[in-house]
């Protein structure tokens, strides 16, 4: 059942996909179809500076960083540093596949949270998936290293059919002291749809429900899995003219609104987590931030960016 909504400007989550680019290609699983060719985009650090900014004038309590992966951008140290600054939860979805020391010193604030996706226990099997020799020991790796830091970490296990492996990473993940894993299903988007033209049957059901995606492109996105239904750019003009047009409320009934109570489980972050489940007394706050009128940050300068590589 589609319900066509009135447009709005109301904003709590917003998603900055600030570079197509990643180390890992995913052949099978990457809803962003990112890899080590893709681009930074047309945003420049400016520009995802300001849209954070008008985010915050909208009202936006979160904001969310992904790729591609989004520490190979030669500002993401700046960008997620002004997010903090502005008082903004920060959710960061890294392959953790590659973390510097000023990356970790980012993670490690009150207001950050780190999120990743975990394929197998077995590293010839996640290598696969990732289509990178190494990465299980990566990121097996840095999951370690968020564990022993007390850096609050959501894992993802994708499971793609082979319900023995995703639970036997699962299994792996509890005993290396990981208490925020998800088992999620593979949506039918990006690489994991192959040839099949993009649909609305692979949407959970709140995309564009306060929130949205900026795509590296300065479009933006009724969210990073509907990437394929946007209504404007950001470089053209302010996000709230954006969420306030018709192509916006158009963008947005075409996004089922199903009423089965589990169908927004887990399904709109890109790591398949809890924010959208409607069972939740807040089905906004996954990660279990403090409330935002609590919630603060303790930084007051951002550190200069290093230029990460695709090492």
């Amino acid at each position: 059942m589609t319900i066509a909504p009135q447009a709005s400007t109301a904003l709590r989550f917003l998603s900055l996909e600030i570079t197509g680019r990643c180390q890992l290609t995913c052949p099978s699983l990457c809803y962003a179809a990112s890899g080590p060719t893709r681009s930074h985009g047309s945003m420049s650090e400016d520009d995802w500076w300001r849209t954070i900014d008008q985010a915050v004038t909208l009202g936006a309590e979160e904001i969310q960083l992904i790729g591609g992966e989004p520490t190979l951008h030669p500002g993401f140290v700046p960008i997620a540093w002004h997010a903090v600054n502005a008082g903004l939860r920060v959710r960061i979805y890294s392959n953790l596949f590659r973390i510097r020391a000023e990356h970790w010193q980012l993670f490690e604030q009150p207001t950050v949270r780190l999120a990743t996706t975990y394929h197998s226990s077995i590293a010839a099997e996640h290598d696969k998936i990732t289509g990178r020799e190494g990465s299980h020991q990566a990121t097996r790796g840095n999951i370690i290293e968020a564990v022993e830091r007390g850096i609050p970490l959501n894992v993802a296990v994708l499971d793609g059919g082979d319900h023995e492996r995703a639970e036997r990473a699962r299994a792996q993940l509890q005993a290396l002291g990981v208490h925020d894993v998800h088992v999620g299903k593979v949506r039918a988007v990006g690489n994991a749809a192959g040839t099949a033209l993009p649909s609305t049957s692979a949407l959970c059901g709140r995309c564009a429900d306060q929130r949205a995606t900026v795509l590296p492109t300065g479009d933006v996105a009724v969210c990073e899995i509907g990437r394929f239904l946007t209504a404007g750019s950001v470089l053209n003009a302010d996000l709230q003219s954006v969420l306030s047009s018709a192509r916006w409320a158009e963008a947005c009934a075409n996004v089922p609104r199903r009423r089965d109570p589990t169908a927004c489980h887990p399904d709109c972050q890109p790591a398949d987590s809890d924010s959208c489940d409607p069972g939740k007394n807040d089905p906004c706050n996954p990660m279990g931030y403090a409330p935002a009128a609590t919630a603060t940050a303790t930084a007051t300068a951002t550190p200069a960016a290093d230029v990460p590589t695709l090492l």
